[in-house]
């Protein structure tokens, strides 16, 4: 969720409203089915902020959005607005946590785990190709026919491609639609899904009940703030420190970044409100990430 941005505002690329659509189950079978280039049917209501466990640093691990379809597939669905320059590993975390709840304690047969697809949305090209797809399966080396067939799957899209080859219009044009989730946009496309998905969009954002939880929301995260803020400064006073004030700064990053792991927020969350908070340059909040965030 941005500062100063309103819910009549959002994009689907923010948090809270890519949230608020994909709960519908409609909405998300008809992504899901645009993405994959086939027909999904959900067995199950999505789930959206699924936790799915504990790292080995005791702290919850949060999933955006939690589907299984009438397949037995898993789909994990994220949009991630800040490269963090750790999501290829944040992927493959995704992967892992999910993988260790698929089968109950005990069972042997690796042949009953679900086939999983990883799939997070961005505003920017992660690997530099211009492509709108990057899917990525396990291939042997030495025998590049030769695929690992382990059912795992993760596809990095990009809202800001520039090569279309491979993928379909509607994808292109819904790609851009979550970055720019207007009307101008949706009456512009081709698709009659996108436009009624921004049909979902605009009702959910004329929802008096949904405005509501945004604003409350909105609160949260406020507070989440002035709070880590606070404790941040506050524990450098009880140190005693007289370093004078950089000290003192470095101790309140370290604090609110030590809090945001508490209050279980994802990384690139915590990163994005220290940064703004301090007023952090990008190469700056990376390498406080990097120095306090596993410490």
């Amino acid at each position: 969720m941005n500062q100063g941005k309103e819910l009549k505002d959002l994009n689907l690329l923010d948090r809270f409203l890519f949230n608020e659509a994909m709960e519908d189950q409609e909405f998300l079978e008809k992504v899901l089915g645009i993405i994959l280039e086939k027909d999904i049917e959900l067995k199950h209501t999505p789930q959206t902020e699924k936790e799915i466990g504990r790292s080995v640093w005791n702290r919850q691990i949060k999933l955006d959005v939690w589907a299984m379809d009438t397949e037995h597939n898993i789909h994990n669905t994220e949009a991630q607005k800040q490269n963090t320059g750790n999501l290829p590993k944040r992927s493959r975390n995704y992967q892992g946590m999910i993988d260790s709840r698929l089968l109950p304690p005990g069972e042997v047969d690796f042949g009953k785990m679900n086939d999983v697809f990883i799939i997070l949305i961005m505003p920017f090209d992660l690997f530099g190709k211009g492509l709108y797809r990057y899917t990525f399966r396990m291939k042997c080396e030495e025998a590049v026919d030769v695929s690992l067939m382990d059912g795992a799957t993760r596809i990095f899209l990009n809202t800001r491609g520039t090569n279309a080859q491979g993928v379909s219009r509607e994808l292109v044009e819904m790609l851009r639609y979550f970055e720019e989730t207007t009307d101008e946009r949706a009456q512009a496309s081709g698709s009659k899904t996108i436009r009624w998905m921004h049909e979902k969009v605009r009702s959910i954002k004329s929802s008096e009940e949904v405005g509501i939880k945004f604003m409350n929301a909105w609160e949260e995260k406020i507070l989440d703030r002035q709070e880590a803020r606070a404790e941040g400064l506050e524990e450098g006073r009880r140190q005693g420190l007289q370093e004078g004030q950089t000290e003192e700064r470095e101790q309140g990053i370290r604090k609110m970044i030590k809090l945001c792991q508490k209050l279980a927020m994802p990384r690139e969350d915590a990163a994005s409100q220290v940064a703004e908070i301090y007023q952090l340059e990008q190469k700056d909040i990376n390498n406080y990430m990097e120095q306090y965030w596993n410490d």
